[in-house]
C-alpha cells in the first residue's frame, strides 16, 4: 500500500523549501503543496513501500497501511524515531503491542564510498568481472572463461 500523509499531523517541514520526505522519497514522489503546506505523496501507484519517508518525518504525519499478510485486520505499524534509533512499535489486531529497535545510519552524510574504497574497475561493459572486483574479493587477479 503506498504512503499518505495525516494532513492534521504535517506541517510542511515548518515552511522548507524541501520537506523530509521529499528529500529520502527514492522515486521523488512526495511534493510539497505550496498553498497549504502540507506533503503529499503525488504518484501513489509509483510507490516502492520503502517505509524512508515514514521513518524521517519529524512529525510522523506519513503512514503506509500494510497488506493484510504483514498488518491482518487493523494491526498497525508505527515508527517513532530518535536521534541513534527507530523504534518500531507494532499493534496486532487482538491488541497485543510488541516493540523493536534498530540502530539508524552511523556513517555521516556524503561521507560513504560509492565503491566501499576499493577502487574502479574497469568500467568495460564487455568486462566479466563486477565493478569492485579483484580487489573486492582480496585477489590480484580472477579467472576468466578466456584464460
Amino acid at each position: 500500500m503506498p504512503s499518505f500523509v495525516i494532513n492534521e499531523k504535517c506541517d510542511g517541514c515548518k515552511g522548507g523549501d524541501k520537506t523530509a520526505c521529499m528529500y529520502i522519497c527514492p522515486n521523488d514522489i512526495m511534493v510539497l503543496d505550496e498553498e497549504r503546506m502540507k506533503a503529499y505523496n503525488c504518484e501513489p501507484e509509483f510507490c516502492w513501500e520503502c517505509f524512508n519517508c515514514v521513518k524521517i518525518c519529524p512529525t510522523q504525519a506519513i503512514e503506509v497501511r500494510g497488506y493484510a499478510d504483514f498488518c491482518p485486520l487493523g494491526a498497525s505499524v508505527v515508527p517513532m524515531r530518535g536521534t541513534e534509533d527507530i523504534m518500531w512499535t507494532v499493534k496486532f489486531r487482538g491488541g497485543l503491542i510488541k516493540r523493536f529497535k534498530f540502530p539508524i545510519r552511523t556513517t555521516a552524510e556524503g561521507s560513504a564510498k560509492p565503491d566501499g574504497g576499493y577502487g574502479a574497475g574497469t568500467g568495460a561493459l564487455d568486462d566479466q568481472l563486477l565493478y569492485t572486483e579483484p580487489a573486492s574479493l582480496k585477489a590480484d587477479k580472477l579467472w576468466t572463461l578466456g584464460d
